[in-house]
């Protein structure tokens, strides 16, 4: 038996697809904000785990040596300090050999 679609029914369906459209792009934008809150907070992690990183092993020159070192290239050659220079940008400041120096780590 053949069932003629009305104008009434047009507009439920069209509306039920508007919705469910809305539906999942309000679905997909909040994953898109999950995903750029989860990376945002890694890499402030990995900031501060980088951070500490540069400092013990200074401390550890300091330590051993009896001062601190004058450049973070020292830690990379004696004490086997290894840095992502690809993703993070290492600012030390040495202010001499009996001053902690000073490490800002920046995400590229």
């Amino acid at each position: 038996m053949y069932h003629e679609t009305t104008y009434e029914e047009l507009r439920r369906k069209r509306r039920r697809y508007l919705l469910i459209a809305v539906a999942i792009a309000l679905v997909a934008v909040v994953v898109w904000r999950g995903y750029a809150f989860s990376q945002e907070s890694t890499q402030e992690q990995a900031s501060t785990s980088i951070r500490a990183a540069v400092m013990q092993a200074a401390l550890q020159c300091c330590a051993v040596e009896g001062s601190y070192p004058p450049s973070i290239d020292h830690l990379r050659n004696h004490y086997g300090l290894v840095i992502n220079d690809r993703d993070y940008q290492v600012t030390y400041e040495w202010m001499g050999d009996n001053i902690p120096p000073s490490v800002v780590v920046t995400a590229l």
